[in-house]
């Protein structure tokens, strides 16, 4: 009952990682896992300890006992880390369609909706159709001033104010323990407030409150997703390369990117419960390694998100015959919650005979094989993550097991996984346009800037 990493066709001759190269990279590895553990001594890196962090679950537990039965809707207001992994978690471990389920097939729990943009139809329409004395707001930003975040806020709250509601009862706050906006806001309207600490950026923010409080609301076994995490943490605790997952598939990105010029890296889960998983990912990847080193030179591959077996029909013809510029994830699922036989009929016909006898989780079982076998054939390398079923455990493995293998490959590339500031300045420009005291050294940037020209306009 634990993930396996198979990296078989990592190691295919030609187009994959060479013996030799392999054998060699355990001392780079080793040196990679020294650095991280120096930033999680220092304190300063503490995502690998959220699932022994008992505090943050009692905060979650004290909140939800509080909660139960008194919404129909729960809906998130956050982006980026504080929606995606939420996301993630609804798709993967609670039954298909969630928010479209009635009371009864959802066991009483409320729906989870997460408002990860600042569209104005998204967010009206949702809000025109919610009974706002039957929803909670979770307000997610551990700096309370991400600018997206803080407009939905100051919308919700003028809404519920205007309906004669006690905003202390429809909303709660997950920020950081002391600094940021929200937390003395959450002391000025008396509303709860539960912590991301300090030492957690968001993207590694899933396994706090961030996650698992809206994943608790909606009857999710989040201690059983912690337990997931803390195994796999427990697994990568050693610098011997060949018995550490997360040091394994770090070093081979790394290696196929910056070795073999694999610059793309793919993620295709063949299970639609992970599907949002590759959105989760590639965040993860991507604001954490994309990066400037010391000496300007930028790095990290690029994530790319696809799903099996539908992106075979969409996706694969590229990467099977296009640049030869990728690797490719596959994540195979043994046992499925369900499975739906293929009945047999029309015999007579070759391209329907032969399914009669398989069944909807064997055929897509068998495409994930297939696609990773011709991909291998053609020197396109590739590894498959093998989970035994999708539950809160397998769950909480993957989290952690990506987590860390995104923290090690930030050592190998040299750079610092934990940090974004190639977002700032379009921040900074955003805030001078909106009028933020503080932004006029960015409004005069801007204002530098050259010009729409019509002569480039069509």
């Amino acid at each position: 009952m634990t993930l396996r990493l198979d990296y078989s066709n990592m190691m295919i001759s030609p187009g994959g990682v060479d013996q030799k190269t392999w054998t060699s990279a355990s001392e780079r590895f080793a040196a990679a896992r020294a650095g991280f553990e120096k930033l999680r001594g220092s304190g300063a890196v503490g995502f690998v300890d959220l699932a022994s962090d008992s505090g943050l679950l009692e905060q979650v537990e004290g909140f939800v006992a509080g909660a139960t039965g008194r919404f129909d809707d729960v809906v998130i207001l956050g982006i980026g880390g504080s929606a995606l992994g939420p996301i993630a978690l609804r798709t993967a471990l609670r039954p298909s369609g969630w928010n479209m389920l009635d009371d009864k097939a959802r066991g009483g729990f409320p729906r989870l909706h997460v408002l990860d943009n600042v569209d104005p139809e998204t967010i009206a329409a949702l809000l025109g159709r919610l009974r706002l004395a039957r929803t909670l707001f979770v307000v997610t930003s551990k700096s309370g001033g991400t600018a997206e975040t803080m407009a939905q806020f100051l919308i919700v709250h003028d809404r519920i104010v205007a309906e004669k509601l006690d905003v202390s009862k429809q909303m709660v706050f997950v920020t950081d323990p002391k600094k940021g906006a929200l937390r003395p806001l959450a002391e000025r309207l008396n509303v709860p407030g539960l912590d991301i600490p300090p030492n957690i950026g968001g993207r590694f923010s899933v396994l706090t409150p961030v996650g698992t409080l809206p994943a608790a609301l909606i009857g999710i076994d989040v201690k059983g997703l912690l337990s997931g995490a803390a195994e796999m943490a427990k697994r990568c605790d050693t610098a011997d390369l060949l018995k550490n997952p997360a040091g394994v598939y770090a070093m081979l990105q790394w290696l196929a990117d910056t070795q073999l010029k694999k610059t793309i890296a793919v993620f295709m889960p063949y299970s639609d419960p992970l599907r949002d998983f590759a959105a989760w990912f590639v965040q993860l990847w991507a604001e954490s390694l994309g990066k400037k080193k010391s000496d300007g030179t930028s790095v990290g591959s690029t994530p790319l998100a696809a799903l099996g077996a539908t992106d075979q029909h969409a996706q694969v013809q590229l990467f099977m015959e296009g640049p030869a510029d990728k690797t490719v994830t596959f994540v195979a699922v043994k046992d499925r919650r369900v499975d739906v036989a293929i009945p047999a009929g029309f015999p007579d016909v070759k391209e329907l005979g032969y399914l009669t006898g398989h069944s909807l989780g064997e055929l897509i079982d068998i495409e994930q094989r297939a696609t990773a076998g011709a991909l291998a054939r053609r020197g396109r390398p590739n590894m498959t993550i093998h989970l035994d079923r999708v539950d809160a455990t397998h769950v909480g493995q993957l989290m952690m097991f990506l987590e860390i293998a995104t923290a090690y490959a930030g050592q190998l590339y040299e750079i610092d996984a934990f940090n974004q500031p190639g977002v700032e300045l379009g921040k900074q420009f955003a805030y001078a346009l909106l009028g933020r005291p503080g932004a006029d050294a960015a409004r005069k940037e801007w204002e530098s800037l050259p010009k729409s020209d019509s002569r480039w306009s069509v």
